[in-house]
């Protein structure tokens, strides 16, 4: 534009002041700069207002589209800094909190309930180090009543600071349906259990049997006391059985006390001989082993009872007869120690064996067993803190270790 204004103005020069003298030609000079500098002016003042008028209009629409977008969104999206002032909250949050966007802008966040305050602070640093999170938790509504929400806590760069994006959804519906499902899981697998109790009764039952034929034929010898002791030790087992099957769906608190490994096990192991003499089966427990004798549990007594009576029954069924089955108890490192029962039976097939714990799994012939005994023995071991692992060849056998955390300060006072 300069160099047209320069180009014209020499024009105009060469054709009518050809001949002006040098006073005239000096005026022109400083009027063509005048002229040019103005003409200029007047173009950066235009290019500048056209400029501007056209990012105030983006930034218009953008706002726009951004607010169409926040308000548009399902979840309750709230941004706010470290100390939880709040800085946009749109309509999704108005009608899930019941607080207006001018009631809570500039303010603290108001739907934390003050329980949840000290996590909640926890939680805003982390996100403003850059970490991200997803929770479950409550948050409160202007009345105070208290819901739960899915919560995802993002990091956002925003007018050249870091704050908090919080999306929040209501799961009140969810966790009502999980819930329900929770509870029919629970009833279906009540029932299901009540249709295998004969089954995990019969064992002892028979067992206690046996004892009772046995009594009967030596009625004139002395030295039924022992076997009295075991018939009540039957029953016991029984009655505490049936009982963990009425409060499985309370799952009420058990008390645990310091138990003896070993003595557990011979108590088993006792309870069931007759079943073994009857198969022709032989029950081997490692001796010399002082390991049993010095490890002690913190467990409660029928749940340990219950444990190695299905391990030692499941070996006992799996056996042919002159069958045996073997129990060795070892130390590990880490105050624990492993009890592995072994036996020679058929074994479990390899496609078989990443199911052996799930409920009602069962390779035993039908109504011979209901697959309840290895996923009741697994919850056991994990709700004392141990572990249950087993292991299979086909026609050579399957070994069940499984390892518990011992009670040293039980274990010290033996010694």
């Amino acid at each position: 534009m300069v160099a047209l204004v320069f180009a014209s103005w020499e024009l105009v020069e060469n054709h009518f002041f050809r001949d002006a003298d040098y006073l005239t030609l000096h005026y022109l000079y400083i009027t063509r700069g005048i002229a040019s500098s103005l003409l200029l002016a007047l173009w950066a003042a235009w290019f500048v207002l056209r400029q501007r008028r056209r990012s105030e209009d983006e930034l218009r629409r953008s706002r726009e589209h951004y607010r169409g977008l926040l308000e548009a969104s399902p979840g309750a999206v709230v941004l706010y800094d470290g100390e939880l002032s709040v800085s946009e909250w749109n309509a999704t949050a108005e009608r899930l909190y019941g607080w207006r966007r001018e009631e809570v802008i500039g303010r603290r966040l108001p739907c934390v309930p003050e329980q949840e305050l000290e996590r909640h602070h926890a939680l805003v640093g982390q996100v403003l180090s850059g970490e991200r999170n997803e929770l479950e938790t409550a948050r409160q509504t202007r009345e105070g009543l208290r819901f739960p929400v899915q919560l995802k806590l993002l990091p956002y760069v925003g007018e050249g600071r870091v704050v908090v994006l919080e999306v929040a959804e209501d799961i009140r519906d969810k966790v009502q349906m999980r819930e329900r499902l929770v509870e029919m899981e629970r009833l279906t697998a009540i029932g299901k259990m009540a249709a295998g109790t004969a089954h995990h009764l019969n064992s002892p039952l028979a067992t206690m049997l046996l004892r009772v034929q046995m009594m009967r034929e030596r009625q004139h010898v002395n030295g039924c006391v022992a076997d009295l002791a075991e018939l009540e030790q039957g029953l016991e087992f029984c009655r505490h059985f049936v009982r963990s099957l009425l409060d499985f769906s309370r799952r009420p608190p058990t008390e645990r006390n310091p138990q003896p490994v070993g003595q557990t096990i011979r108590s088993i192991v006792g309870f069931l001989s007759p079943a073994a003499i009857v198969k022709r089966a032989r029950i081997v427990v490692e001796s010399g082993n002082e390991n049993e004798d010095r490890a002690w549990v913190l467990a409660e007594r029928n749940q340990l009872e219950t444990l190695f009576l299905i391990l030692l029954s499941n070996a006992l069924d799996a056996v042919q007869p002159q069958g045996t089955v073997q129990i060795a108890c070892k130390p590990l490192t880490g105050e624990f120690i492993e009890v592995a029962v072994t036996d020679d039976g058929s074994g479990v097939a390899p496609h078989n064996l990443p199911r052996v714990f799930e409920p009602f799994f069962t390779t035993k012939p039908l109504g011979k067993g209901t697959g309840l005994g290895l996923t009741i023995a697994r919850n056991i071991v994990l709700q004392y803190g141990g572990t249950i692992d087993l292991s299979s060849q086909t026609g050579r056998g399957t070994t069940v270790a499984v390892r518990l955390p011992t009670c040293p300060a039980a274990s010290r006072s033996l010694q």
